[in-house]
């Protein structure tokens, strides 16, 4: 069978495309509507109705912006772009938003690599070359300025009318649909990523950030004498805390950390957001999880800010996972992806590679605080079977595909848990490290992961997700904190284990490093700060 090239006018391409879309590009957004709406007698005709209205909303769309020199790119750009998302969403079940938006283009060329199959390939192919080559070689019949603008108003005209005469005729469905369900509306495709790109730009678009200065008042306040502090934070990826056998776990993913006593695990941690570009900056800032913003957190100074405002710390960022996501901008920032930093490197560089060299940094910095991130590579997923090393591979079946749904539940968490068994290892490492500086600083391992991991569950898989929709698989974080015996006992752990059953968020990170370094400045809020009702009175 040929593929008719027979001119076509542009009206009839841009409807012919839009039924397109609706046909083959929105299978995650209607297997969202029907569980919602299961197909009933009485919901069958109001699930057809959400077909003609998605579709003429995409001809209104592509009509509004169509021309003789835009039509064909636009809808080239278009098919291209909706095969990957489609892709994404029906895989993954996630959700693309500016968030997410965002988030992938702060994401560098090795993980993005890890989402790269054949099966991606041959729907990429099926979705978006073969019906762009369709555009690209159909010739576009255009009439006079006249006629062409009289068919755009008349497509406009038929278009909107048809949505008006759908939404009152099932007016009782839309209006659940727009109320109760605005969730729904989040997997149209292309509608919602248009729509996301659109507020992206405008929100990254503006003039030139001018940073606001904070802490300008903050001092360190210690005694003279007193050992310095020396704080190693951790920043962990995708790490779940119902998956540290710390906190409950079955299967035995902490064999090291469950053997250090001065180890506490705060079992009810919970993230400022869903993924890495919204997580990092949000811990690290001032605003807390309810006020912050992308905006806020860029035109502000973080809590490394405050502490290097001091003039009395010292901090070093040291990077194994895409990057600080803006937060180490002004502080000095070590990039350990690649063997040219990084020295234990097999398949991909491994995080305990960060540990390397940093006694030479520590010895450099003597009568000096110091504040040491590393920021790991974790359980990044959907290849979750390369985040360790093959000795680690204690659970099994494993997982060896980032394409998760062809695996099974089993194996998937298996090469999850395999995963958290390295970070375990890891952080173990950290302590061990730690422990040598003990008797000559005030030392600290403070383990925070940026966000949680759905695999699988309810048929979601990595994160991502609206805050207000995501399952509590990707909000509820492993954390932990380690101290040294000459920081411990100023401190009654008894008391901080309390804590545990305590909600806690991101929002306690800025105070608490504001407490640790001892710093006094009117930004710090003690009710936040994790170790002000545990500290034992001089």
């Amino acid at each position: 069978m040929q593929i008719s090239f027979k001119p076509i006018t542009q009206v009839h391409l841009i409807v012919l495309i839009a039924i397109f879309f609706g046909l083959f590009s929105n299978q995650s957004f209607f297997l969202n509507v029907i569980k919602v709406y299961p197909l009933t007698f009485s919901n069958l005709f109001f699930v057809m109705s959400l077909f003609f209205v998605l579709v003429s909303l995409i001809t209104i769309i592509f009509t509004l912006f169509s021309s003789k020199y835009t039509t064909k790119p636009l809808l080239i750009t278009t098919l291209m772009v909706s095969s990957f998302t489609s892709y994404f969403m029906q895989t993954y079940n996630v959700v693309i938003d500016d968030d997410m938006i965002r988030n992938s283009l702060q994401t560098n060329l090795n993980e993005s690599l890890d989402l790269l199959s054949i099966k991606l390939v041959l729907h990429v192919l099926f979705l978006g070359v073969i019906p762009s080559f369709y555009v690209y070689k159909k010739q576009i019949k255009y009439a006079s300025f006249r006629k062409e603008l009289f068919m755009k108003l008349k497509v406009l005209g038929i278009s909107l009318a048809l949505i008006v005469f759908l939404l009152f005729t099932f007016s009782q469905f839309y209006t659940s649909f727009f109320r109760e369900h605005k969730p729904l509306r989040y997997y149209t495709n292309p509608t919602y990523w248009i729509y996301s790109i659109a507020n992206y730009i405008n929100k990254t678009s503006k003039s030139e950030t001018v940073v606001k200065s904070i802490g300008g008042d903050a001092r360190v306040e210690e005694k003279e004498m007193e050992p310095k502090e020396l704080v190693i934070l951790v920043v962990g990826e995708a790490a779940r805390a119902d998956r540290f056998s710390l906190n409950g776990y079955t299967k035995e993913t902490n064999p090291l950390l469950s053997q250090e006593s001065d180890l506490v695990s705060f079992d009810n941690m919970h993230s400022c957001g869903t993924s890495t570009a919204i997580s990092v900056p949000c811990m690290f800032s001032l605003y807390g999880k309810n006020d912050y913003d992308y905006e806020k957190g860029l035109s502000t100074q973080n809590i490394l800010d405050v502490l290097v405002n001091t003039g009395s710390v010292d901090i070093l960022w040291r990077d194994n996972n895409s990057d600080s996501k803006g937060v180490a901008l002004r502080v000095p920032y070590e990039d350990f992806k690649t063997s040219d930093k990084n020295t234990i490197c097999d398949t991909e560089c491994r995080d305990e590679g960060m540990l390397v060299g940093l006694d030479k940094y520590i010895d450099s910095h003597k009568n000096r605080d110091i504040l040491i991130v590393l920021h790991m590579m974790g359980n990044h997923g959907p290849a979750y079977y390369k985040r360790y090393p093959k000795e680690f591979e204690k659970f099994k079946p494993v997982c060896k595909t980032n394409q998760l749904e062809e695996c099974s539940v089993e194996s998937i968490n298996n090469a999850y848990d395999n995963a958290i068994l390295y970070t375990d290892y890891f952080l173990s490492k950290v302590i061990n490290f730690l422990k040598s500086y003990d008797k000559t600083h005030e030392a600290v391992m403070f383990y925070m992961s940026d966000h949680g991991e759905s695999l699988g569950e309810n048929g979601l898989y990595l994160h991502g997700l609206p805050y207000f929709m995501a399952p509590d698989t990707q909000i509820h974080i492993a954390s932990t904190i380690w101290f040294g015996d000459t920081m411990k006992k100023d401190l009654n752990l008894t008391k901080l284990r309390t804590l545990t059953n305590k909600v806690l968020t991101h929002d306690n990170l800025f105070h608490s490093l504001l407490g640790f370094f001892e710093v006094d400045t009117k930004l710090y809020d003690p009710k936040k700060d994790l170790l002000y009702d545990v500290k034992i009175p001089e």
